[in-house]
């Protein structure tokens, strides 16, 4: 009984979080560093500072030129006065130029022209980011700094607001090895914040602890050929994803935004439909083989805005992928012995699969709406059941 509510409050925190239309938050803050004076640009997306600022002045959805133009002074401001860098202990003075408007592979963001004057020529830099951090804590500021040859770059925000980067010459080992890991802990939280992999994951975890024989569920007798089942599904997952981050990470394929995140929401439906109506043929491996190969072109949206060499671009790659499958793994680890304890049940074969999977083919479906259709469903709710002459 403890596994069985174990269980539902884990899927009930998974249904739990809002319908995200787009890919989790993140801005690029690309800086350069000659002597004394830093010079760049912060990218940030126009979705995020609608959602703080309130840049949509005629409320119609749409954000316009003239729109945007009007909240330039509000925008800087309120950008500046969430960063600040510090060298030697003493702060740096930052001045943001006229903005501009770029488009990345999640859509648009301003781009926010960026210059500044050190007391002196600095050996390392203190950033302090809190962008956002009043209003979402998933935000991810990612970090770029380069100087003379090299580049370095941190992912800003969340448990770590401040960080000092070393400048100058660096041991390229030492320096590898430092961005590996901070992009292995960005790919692990991605996963995690990302419900959507999430609940693709978990619709394939959910039938793998049973077997269906003449169109009924019954368990399956040893934890040995579950974690089998699972180890062949998340493996397909994990190479097809891996080929389609690199490929996009790389610049080799770039789909639209729109069509991937929209593919990954149908994704969620059709995996979390086929365990009440099956209508996948073959193994479950063979659908996240497929799926994975979408998922991939999702995730590397995160490298894609940061315009790293082609060999700091690859150590980042492999770290993030890291991260990516360690978050997996965790999920794994919690979900299918849970799974597996509760098999046997009534309520697991019953209950908890057919209705977990419908709640979760559900959300898919908003996400879906949402993403295809570019609206939000919380919008539509509130404009045709809340506004004042419904």
């Amino acid at each position: 009984m403890k596994a069985l509510f174990a269980l539902c409050a884990l899927c009930l925190s998974l249904l739990a979080p809002p319908a995200f239309a787009h890919k989790p938050s993140d801005s690029y803050l690309v800086l350069r560093v000659d002597g004394v004076r830093i010079e760049g640009h912060w990218d940030i997306a126009l979705r995020d500072l609608d959602m703080a600022l309130g840049l949509d002045g005629d409320g119609d959805g749409r954000l316009t030129w003239n729109e945007l133009r009007a909240r330039h002074g509000a925008i800087e401001a309120y950008a500046l006065s969430r960063l600040s860098i510090a060298a030697g202990g003493a702060p740096c003075v930052l001045a943001a130029g006229p903005q501009q408007v770029d488009e990345h592979t999640d859509g648009a963001y301003t781009v926010l022209p960026l210059s500044g004057t050190c007391a002196g020529k600095p050996k390392a830099l203190t950033v302090a980011y809190r962008l956002f951090g009043d209003v979402d804590a998933q935000h991810r500021g990612l970090l770029r700094i380069g100087e003379g040859e090299t580049a370095r770059t941190a992912i800003l925000g969340g448990e770590r607001p401040v960080q000092t980067v070393p400048l100058g010459q660096e041991n390229a080992a030492s320096q590898a090895l430092r961005q590996f890991f901070a992009y292995v802990r960005h790919g692990a939280w991605h996963i995690w914040i990302g419900y959507d992999h999430v609940l693709f994951l978990v619709s394939l975890l959910l039938p793998a602890v049973l077997v269906r024989r003449a169109g009924t569920w019954q368990h399956v007798p040893a934890f040995r050929a579950a974690a089998t089942d699972v180890l062949k599904t998340v493996t397909a997952f994990t190479l097809a994803h891996s080929l389609t981050l690199a490929l996009a990470a790389l610049g080799v394929v770039a789909p639209p935004s729109r069509w991937v995140e929209s593919a990954i929401a149908a994704s969620v439906v059709v995996a979390a439909l086929n365990n009440v109506w099956p209508v996948i043929p073959g193994p479950r491996w063979a659908a996240a083989l497929l799926f994975g190969l979408v998922h991939g072109f999702g995730f590397a949206g995160v490298l894609a805005g940061l315009g790293l060499e082609r060999g700091a671009l690859t150590v980042s790659l492999v770290g993030f992928n890291l991260g990516v499958e360690l978050g997996q793994l965790a999920i794994v680890a919690v979900v299918l012995p849970l799974a597996f304890a509760l098999r046997g049940t009534h309520a697991y074969r019953r209950v908890l699969l057919p209705a977990g999977s419908l709640a979760i083919a559900m959300i898919g479906a908003i996400w879906l709406g949402e993403r295809a259709f570019d609206v939000s469903a919380t919008d539509v709710l509130a404009a045709n059941f809340f506004s004042p002459g419904a």
